[in-house]
């Protein structure tokens, strides 16, 4: 690649992480009464359900925004995927190791949470609680925390970050940066090691194969999964005990 395309490619990085950044602080303009007030129409933001409403709508909106302008910068810069060198993975496998990846991300995350548990972290997370709260209320949210955020956070800390630490170090130093700068993006100093762990795996599924596509299906599974069973816990456990007890009946005697 010659030097004015690596400095092209360079530039587009830093461009869609300015963008990730602009994305994330866009919440504090939510706290402006002048633009709160352009929404009074529409959302009752007098209540707490509809200040809740806004927060998973202007999410939503500003993450696909995000991603919509993201690949625009990236369809501008053939070069911008151009990280390994060698052939990538078949789309098959890269499916499939996304699939795989995310059963690795989960088994990571149990050897994390442990370790935290045995250093005194108590566990549970309020990011977790938080996502999940505003996605009963507006289900809007899931759309943003299953599907953009895992393609854009993927794009940033796994193409921008890792891809562009990898292209003059090896995989560890890489991986731990883009893990650390991951983990510490969500702001839950106290569960840092999981969600560093979790960092550190996507960055090995995307550095295995080649493409982005297999961390960005093992995180969206990660995602989808987690928000599943914390929305619908009740549901769940209602469902496993009532199938419990058919299986009690059908092996009566």
């Amino acid at each position: 690649m010659s030097k004015t395309n690596i400095l092209k490619t360079q530039a587009t990085a830093f461009y869609i992480l300015l963008l990730y950044i602009v994305c994330q602080l866009s919440g504090l303009l939510l706290y402006i009464p002048a633009v709160r007030d352009l929404f009074q129409n529409f959302i009752d933001l007098n209540s707490f359900e509809g200040g809740v409403i806004l927060a998973a709508w202007w999410a939503t909106v500003t993450f696909a925004i995000t991603l919509i302008i993201s690949i625009i910068f990236i369809i501008r810069n053939k070069n911008f995927w151009v990280v390994y060198k060698g052939e990538k993975a078949s789309i098959g496998e890269s499916i499939g190791w996304g699939i795989l990846g995310f059963f690795l991300v989960l088994f990571g995350q149990t050897i994390a949470a442990n370790i935290e548990l045995a250093l005194g972290i108590q566990a549970g997370s309020e990011n977790t609680e938080t996502i999940v709260m505003i996605t009963e209320i507006a289900p809007i949210m899931m759309l943003s925390t299953v599907l953009f955020a895992p393609i854009l956070e993927e794009l940033v800390f796994r193409r921008v970050v890792f891809g562009s630490i990898i292209q003059t170090q090896n995989f560890w130093i890489a991986g731990i940066i883009s893990a650390i700068v991951f983990a510490a993006i969500h702001m839950e100093f106290t569960h840092i090691l999981i969600y560093a762990v979790s960092g550190l795996i996507f960055a090995f599924l995307y550095y295995k194969t080649k493409r982005l596509l297999t961390s960005i299906i093992a995180h969206m599974l990660l995602n989808g999964f987690v928000t599943i069973v914390q929305v619908y816990m009740e549901d769940i456990e209602k469902l496993i005990k009532e199938m419990q007890t058919i299986k009690f009946f059908l092996f009566l005697p």
